[in-house]
């Protein structure tokens, strides 16, 4: 019988110790998307969505596939966490940013 809790208890610690959840892992930035992007230009400047990251203005047009985040149904201002990178398009530099990973914070 003791040799059955102690093999629980480890399993539980082990638990504790390896398994991991999404939440746990560092993202390098929290941000707050504030909406839709509503202007309607033939730039690839216009459109998609706004995002504030630490206090600067940037615009991305989607999330990542497993972001488990639909914007049509959320409510803003959304405070997310996130890493991204800026945009490599010339036409509008330093604005737009692709967004790598993303989670409700």
């Amino acid at each position: 019988m003791k040799y059955k809790t102690v093999l629980v208890i480890c399993l539980i610690i082990f638990g504790f110790l390896y398994c991991q959840k999404e939440g746990n892992y560092n993202y390098e930035s929290i941000g707050t998307i504030t909406g839709p992007d509503p202007r309607m230009c033939p730039s690839p400047c216009c459109g998609g969505w706004f995002i504030n990251i630490d206090s600067l203005t940037y615009e991305f047009d989607s999330l990542p596939d497993n972001s488990n985040i639909n914007l049509a149904k959320e409510t803003f201002p959304l405070v997310v966490k996130l890493d991204w990178q800026l945009s490599n398009t010339i036409e509008c530099p330093n604005k737009r940013i692709n967004i790598q990973r993303i989670a409700i914070e």
